[in-house]
Order: C-alpha cells, then sequence, then structure tokens
C-alpha cells in the first residue's frame, strides 16, 4: 500500500513548481492580457532572442510546438520527396513523424547502449547518395556525440539538425546543444525541462537564411502579409505562452542543478544493483528523464505504482517497429540495442521540486524490490 506521508508522487510536479512561481507567472499573464498582443508580440520576440542567446545561437524563431520545430528545419533545408534522413529509432515518435511528413524517408541506424543516442560508428554505413540530414536527437537531455557526428556530416556534405526538445541548457564541450549543428529544435511541452502551459516550442540558428526561410514558412509561406512566396504552415508562439516561458527561463538554470542533484543521489544508491545513467562532471545530460534499465522492468513499475510512485517507459516501441513506419520495411532485430532497451528501460521522478524525503522513499522502495526479487 502506498506510504501515507506520500500518497502519490508523480513525474513531475507541476503544482508544486507553480507555487514557487504563481506571482510572477500572474504579472505576467495580466500584462499580455493588457497589452492586447497576442500574436507576435513584445514578450514572444523577447523570449527568442533570449533562448538564441542561451543557446550560443544567432537567431531564435518561437514555433506552435517541438514537433512543427523538426518540420519547419527541414522545410527550410529544403528536405523532401526523395530526400533520405538517418535517425535514432529509439526517440520519441515526432522525430521519424516530421521526417515523413515532408516526404522524405527515415533512415534509422542503432543507438549506443550506454547514452540511448544515435551511434555515430554506425551512421556512415547508412549513407547514401539520396541523405540530406541527420536528426540527432539528445534523449532524456543526454549530448549525443557531436563531433564525430559534425566530422561525418562536413565529410559527406550532410546537414545536421538537432532534436533538443529534450535537452535545453545541456552543455557539450563548452557549447549547449541546439546551436552546434545547422539548426536546433526545441520543445516546451510542459513536462520539459522548460515547459510552457501548453504547446510551444522554438528554432534556432547561426545562419541568416535558415533563419530567414523558417520565419516565413511558419507564417503561411509570408513575409509580407497576403503575399505569399511559398506554402508554408501555421505555426506561432502565442503571447500568452512566450510571457510564461519568459519567467520560467529565469529559473532554468536552478531547475537543472536540481535535477542534475537529483540524478547523482540516484545514481550513487544504485551503483552494483541495476544499469543507471552516467553523471559526468561536465554538464552533458540534464535529466528531462532518469532512467534506469532492468529486466524485471514491468514487475517494478508495478511495484512503485502500488507504492504510489509514479514510473514511466520512454519509449516502448523503437519507431522502426511501429505500425506507422511498416512501409519502410524494417523487422525486428534490426536494432537489438535499442530493442533490448525498450525492454527494460524505465523512468524514475525527476522534478526539481523532488524532496530528499520523497526520493529516499523511491530509493528504499527499488531496493527492498531488488532485494526480494534478486
Amino acid at each position: 500500500m502506498p506510504n501515507n506521508e506520500f500518497s502519490q508522487i508523480p513525474m513531475v510536479d507541476l503544482k508544486e513548481e507553480l507555487r514557487l512561481i504563481r506571482s510572477p507567472i500572474l504579472e505576467t499573464l495580466t500584462e499580455v492580457l493588457d497589452s492586447g498582443e497576442y500574436i507576435f508580440g513584445e514578450k514572444g520576440e523577447k523570449l527568442e532572442n533570449l533562448v538564441a542567446q542561451y543557446a550560443g545561437a544567432s537567431y531564435g524563431l518561437g514555433v506552435a510546438n517541438g514537433t512543427d520545430a523538426l518540420q519547419l528545419s527541414l522545410k527550410a533545408l529544403n528536405i523532401g520527396p526523395g530526400d533520405e534522413v538517418i535517425t535514432t529509432p529509439f526517440t520519441f515518435f515526432a522525430t521519424g513523424e516530421a521526417i515523413a511528413q515532408v516526404g522524405a524517408k527515415p533512415i534509422f541506424v542503432d543507438i549506443e547502449e550506454e547514452t540511448y543516442n544515435i551511434d555515430p560508428s554506425k551512421i556512415e554505413e547508412a549513407l547514401t547518395q539520396n541523405t540530406k540530414a541527420i536528426i540527432v536527437v539528445h534523449l532524456y537531455g543526454q549530448v549525443a556525440k557531436m563531433n564525430e557526428i559534425m566530422k561525418i556530416a562536413k565529410t559527406n556534405n550532410v546537414r545536421v539538425i538537432e532534436d533538443a526538445c529534450q535537452a535545453i541548457g545541456t552543455e557539450y564541450n563548452g557549447k549547449r546543444v541546439g546551436a552546434i549543428g545547422d539548426i536546433g529544435c526545441f520543445s516546451f511541452f510542459p513536462s520539459k525541462n522548460l515547459g510552457a502551459f501548453g504547446d510551444a516550442g522554438l528554432v534556432v540558428t547561426n545562419q541568416r537564411l535558415l533563419y530567414e526561410k523558417v520565419s516565413k514558412l511558419r507564417n503561411h509561406g509570408s513575409e509580407k502579409k497576403y503575399h505569399h512566396s511559398s506554402i508554408g504552415m501555421n505555426s506561432r508562439l502565442d503571447e500568452i505562452q512566450a510571457a510564461i516561458l519568459l519567467v520560467k527561463l529565469n529559473y532554468l538554470d536552478t531547475f537543472l542543478g536540481k535535477r542534475i542533484e537529483i540524478a547523482k543521489r540516484y545514481t550513487e544508491n544504485f551503483i552494483n544493483l541495476l544499469k543507471a545513467p552516467p553523471i559526468s562532471e561536465h554538464r552533458n545530460h540534464t535529466f528531462h528523464q532518469y532512467c534506469i534499465e532492468l529486466d524485471d522492468r514491468d514487475e517494478l513499475a508495478s511495484e512503485l505504482k502500488n507504492n504510489g510512485i509514479a514510473s514511466a517507459i520512454y519509449y516502448p516501441i523503437p519507431l522502426h517497429l511501429q505500425k506507422a513506419f511498416h512501409y519502410l520495411h524494417y523487422k525486428e532485430g534490426d536494432f537489438p540495442i535499442a530493442e533490448k532497451t525498450a525492454k527494460r528501460i524505465l523512468a524514475l521522478p525527476i522534478s526539481p521540486t523532488l524532496s530528499v524525503q520523497k526520493q529516499d522513499y523511491i530509493i528504499s522502495t527499488i531496493k527492498k524490490f531488488m532485494k526480494n526479487n534478486g
């Protein structure tokens, strides 16, 4: 039965987070309502500039969500029918979906066992004359091996899109993700490390031409009202979400620090007990998710639930085995590391507001389970 003191521990406690920042959130919402500006206003522009600056990019463009950010990036790179885009099969569906939506073909490459990110050593064998881009996913907030990937891309004249939707603030060799490749994509879905109160996303780039293309494409292919030079889409970040994100951006580094502290404590307690993520002295992981691996994954998830502790599986079915991608003719066994990981992985609560007492309860519940099932 659940512990009486902790009747329910969610994956991310958004209510507790709001309690900490309620006053500035209500203040900024009032400002937006009083302004009468709800699309392409002052706060949206300010957010674009600040997030671009934070990521180390020259340009930022607010869009409706992270999926649109990916699709707009592909369109801006002129990727479409007949083109191939290499990516990982172990990610949220949107990564592969965006490729298919522009008419291109997703080409999957297996992942590294330790980081869960695309394995650079397997990219080159997947390259063909039709390969136009690589979408690199910094999964769970863990940075991919960008030096190796960028070298492969440069040698083969292939563009790099960073799916940094789970990884805002993650650093790699002194640079933050999103601005390392040609173009970077962020999601501000409510549960993300920087989350809105609805859907929202942003694109960053250091290339002026890509900035201009995305700027036009997100607004129906229009630079001037009622003048449309290309077929675009409606993907604009509204002022209410921008205002909320501006407030929360002030707390981002503090909250990321809390996530890293919680992750370190988990890992210290799980050494020699189960597979846990390695903790680096460098900021190469910001722990959007903290995932462990074990054979008895489903049994542990059930035990946690019985004790009032949330958990989640990210992701139970790799993309190459999803029904929607059957037309690609992949089969079970094609990407063994991704497939094995999908059967063993489990995400634990890692909200920045998670107390030491609640974390101790989670840890002790897992240790008891492992002892009884060892």
